[in-house]
């Protein structure tokens, strides 16, 4: 079947965005506040997306591993900031681990950050539009026009029809490297060095009304227990229901993180395996599941938890939390060697810290793994093999499955984005590959505007 549609409205860009979730956002405000006519389009009415259409939360760790130094700075830190005065957050330096904020976690669970994910997407609207980022949210990306190496149109449709976008370079930030694909760059799914299974995916929820006192109280006697990240709170509780045939999720344990409201949780507890998170039928399915799994969770929190007796839904993910799909062949692909040894790059263009956090692709269990400190992403990790004038930021950049249990982070996401922004701003008029920059230029415009890049010399 052949299709053809004559495109009439065209627009031209210095940056163009694709996706407006934490890299996205990074990204697009990066990009424009280093000068480029920058367009960010997302496929819902909100920015954030993990962070608030998925309702995940909390951030994850912008700390080192020893919580001494806050790595995921710029941006980031600014927009906690900014939240943080709206009575939106709590800023990740006053969060200690082994708190209800961290879902009683010890290891690599320092720093957090508890937000409401409303504050946070009214802030992303602030940030973007006071640099000059134009929005076009309920806005998917379609295609690709190709004149050679390049992205010469990006195709967009919405309720408007088809629209063009002549971009000088793109930045994928759609967490799947859905650009990538239709640019012709090579992906894999998955972990490519077990049958290609990927993460399961998760509908996060958000509860209200749990007595915190009470629900302290039951956990005390049980702290010298904890900090197993695959069974940790209440599972003594879920080993009881799962008798009663009243658990039937693959999790072990209560994910529930307190927010900046006392007595109100994000849980992270449902769990659908094997869901192709690139398919839309597949999606739509779990999507499903998740629900009735979110009224599972909450009757079980109401019956066993205590403190839970009152407990009412605030509200639930409209988006998958997808952990793992797509990941690009780049210039340099990210390894756990490399994360685990602190692998020195030349180019490196951020630090982080998070553990490898890996889900296990079909029950409760999994590894977590903590770093030492710290690592680097390199700025080749963010440039695909293939096409000239593309970046790309999140969770698919070139690593390995493994390696993206760490960095798929949303503090990291937005840190990647943010030099991929500026790397695209500083380079908007070039015609030679984004691979190619001076990457000394990039690293010093990135630590003048408050990125942390450890163990550079400039």
């Amino acid at each position: 079947m052949q299709y053809t549609y004559n495109i009439t409205q065209i627009l031209d860009v210095d940056v163009l965005v694709i996706g407006g979730g934490p890299a996205g956002f990074g990204a697009a405000v990066s990009a424009a506040r280093n000068g480029a006519k920058t367009l960010l389009v997302e496929r819902f009415g909100t920015l954030g997306g993990m962070s608030t259409t998925g309702l995940v939360g909390p951030i994850m760790c912008s700390f080192d591993n020893d919580a001494e130094e806050q790595l995921s700075k710029g941006v980031f830190d600014e927009l906690c900031r900014r939240a943080e005065a709206k009575g939106g957050a709590i800023h990740p330096s006053k969060v200690a681990p082994f708190t209800p904020y961290t879902s009683y976690y010890r290891r690599g669970h320092n720093n957090v950050t508890p937000f409401l994910s409303h504050v946070w997407a009214r802030v992303m609207d602030e940030m973007a539009t006071e640099s000059g980022v134009q929005l076009l949210f309920d806005t998917q990306f379609l295609d690709c026009v190709m004149q050679g190496s390049r992205i010469e149109t990006a195709i967009l449709v919405n309720k408007n029809g088809l629209i063009g976008v002549r971009p000088k370079i793109c930045i994928d930030c759609s967490g799947d490297a859905d650009v990538a694909v239709r640019a012709g760059v090579e992906t894999w799914y998955g972990d490519a060095e077990n049958g290609n299974a990927a993460q399961p995916t998760s509908l996060f929820f958000e509860v209200d009304k749990i007595d915190r006192d009470a629900y302290i109280a039951a956990l005390e006697p049980h702290f010298d227990e904890l900090d197993n990240n695959f069974r940790n709170c209440f599972c003594w509780l879920v080993d009881k229901a799962k008798e009663t045939g009243e658990w039937t999720l693959a999790r072990n344990e209560l994910g529930a993180y307190e927010t900046c409201v006392p007595g109100r949780f994000k849980i992270n507890t449902t769990r659908m395996t094997n869901v192709d998170g690139t398919d839309t039928f597949a999606v739509s399915k779990a999507l499903v599941e998740g629900r009735r799994q979110v009224e599972e969770v909450l009757n079980f929190i109401c019956k066993y938890i205590p403190g839970g007796e009152n407990a009412e839904i605030v509200q639930v993910a409209d988006a998958l939390g997808v952990r793992e799909t797509r990941h690009i062949v780049g210039r340099y692909q990210l390894t756990t060697h490399d994360i685990l040894h602190r692998a020195e790059f030349e180019d490196s263009i951020m630090s982080y810290g998070y553990s490898i956090d890996v889900h296990a692709p079909n029950d409760g269990g999994g590894i977590f793994e903590t770093v030492d400190k710290y690592y680097n992403i390199p700025y080749r990790s963010l440039v695909p093999i293939g096409c000239d004038n593309l970046l790309v930021a999140g969770r698919c950049i070139s690593g390995s499955s493994k390696a993206a249990a760490s960095f798929r982070c949303m503090s990291s996401c937005m840190t990647m984005g943010q030099a991929a922004g500026t790397a695209a701003a500083l380079n908007k008029d070039t015609r030679g590959a984004i691979g190619d920059i001076d990457v000394k230029q990039l690293q010093k415009t990135l630590l003048e505007q408050g990125a942390v890049i450890k163990g550079i010399t400039l």
